[in-house]
């Protein structure tokens, strides 16, 4: 007997037929012996509905009224996944995240998980049953209902793995794995059988939708071994775990392509110490994600800082720099949306020179121009026009022969 955690996305509960499908497969599961918690995100589609109806009703709407209409979604599958095990004759409980114990910081729409009380998980185990978790979601120490942002059910699923020591984690999507680049583009993509929590990491970051990235940290940290799989079939998955020797053998072993990131230049700022600092001070204290970086050699008492945030962040890192430069002493904002981020991961690089060369070469015979590079021990990222962002996603798996792995 194996004590499981599996996490279900929102293709894979999309409709009563699909969640049927997987309280089959749960059964089929636990029907070997297994203890199982299950963790489900909102059934597809049904966040961005909610999103758009808030929207509808007040153009900017609180974060925190945002976590009590976002949690819904999960609350709907869970209660909607326990009601098909018990039409399989299977005893299955379902639990919100303050339920299932989940206790995050004060932080609304990405809170960070601080513990988990696994007692109530605990009991229900020892009693046979089924326990349905609905991802996504917490309590913080107000009684406050948090949301632990975009992909925050696989977040949801390694905490609870680690927390109830789990023997197996499961992550399961309308994916069969993690490929070496997104085979909707790049058509011989191929499928990694394993690869480290570092890679993973960096491609999560980097723009794959296959996992969240805080949700790979927590797997790191705690060294929760899990697998990604689809829900549609029964292939096995792409096994994340910590890296091994053989893993170096491969200089790239990813490319990922992230289109949801705005590029903001911060021009004519006064030269002097202290200016950049305030800068991205305002922004962490605002919770913006600040990605790549550059500052030009100031000239003339000025100079300019370019870094990019997600899409979804502009308008509020717009409204954040504002008093900024009434501070400072001057400065404009600019903003560019229509770019892309191209990263290419590997553990390999870290022993094996020339990889810069062959992307930047490869990249240039293809008439791509780059606006932005930054590199860490294992990746090499740039940016790059949006409207180019495919072509180069081919180009660069080429250049690696990605699809001789």
């Amino acid at each position: 007997m194996a004590r499981i955690v599996q996490k279900y996305g929102g293709t894979s509960v999309g409709d009563p037929a699909r969640i049927k499908n997987v309280a089959a497969r749960i059964k089929a599961i636990r029907d070997e012996g297994n203890e199982l918690v299950v963790v489900v995100s909102a059934r597809a589609g049904v966040t961005n509905e909610l999103i758009a109806r808030a929207k509808e009703v007040c153009a900017n709407p609180s974060e925190r009224e945002m976590d009590q209409l976002l949690a819904v979604g999960e609350q709907e599958t869970i209660a909607l996944t326990a009601m098909a095990l018990h039409g399989l004759g299977v005893q299955a409980v379902s639990y919100t995240g303050a339920q299932a114990g989940i206790f995050t910081d004060k932080v609304h729409t990405k809170a960070k998980i601080r513990t988990i009380d696994a007692k109530p998980l605990e009991k229900d185990l020892n009693a046979g049953k089924v326990i349905i978790v609905a991802g996504f979601q917490g309590i913080n120490d107000e009684g406050q209902t948090t949301t632990l942002g975009r992909g925050g059910s696989d977040l949801t699923a390694i905490a609870l793995a680690a927390a109830i020591k789990a023997d197996k984690c499961e992550i399961y999507t309308d994916v069969d794995g993690v490929y070496t680049a997104d085979p909707r583009v790049v058509k011989n993509a191929r499928k990694l059988d394993e690869i480290s929590y570092d890679e993973m990491l960096e491609l999560a970051s980097l723009g794959s939708k296959v996992m969240q990235t805080r949700s790979v940290e927590f797997a790191s940290k705690y060294n929760v071994v899990f697998e990604v799989r689809s829900s549609f079939n029964h292939n096995p998955g792409t096994i994340v775990k910590q890296e091994v020797a053989y893993m170096e053998k491969v200089v790239v072993r990813g490319v990922a392509v992230d289109k949801d990131q705005a590029k903001v230049v911060v021009s004519n700022i006064p030269d002097k110490p202290g200016t950049a600092a305030k800068v991205f001070r305002a922004l962490a204290d605002a919770n913006i994600n600040v990605d790549m970086i550059v500052q030009n050699v100031g000239r003339q008492g000025v100079a300019n800082l370019t870094f990019t945030v997600p899409q979804t962040e502009t308008a509020k890192a717009e409204r954040t720099l504002a008093p900024v430069l009434k501070e400072i002493g001057g400065g404009n904002v600019s903003v560019d949306e229509k770019i892309a981020k191209l990263s290419v991961v590997g553990v390999g690089m870290r022993t094996h020179s020339g990889v810069a060369a062959t992307l930047f070469t490869s990249l240039a015979d293809a008439g791509v121009n780059l606006e932005l590079i930054s590199t860490s021990e294992i990746k090499i990222s740039v940016v790059i026009a949006r409207d180019q962002a495919d072509e180069a996603a081919r180009v660069a798996h080429a250049a690696f022969h990605l699809d001789e792995i």
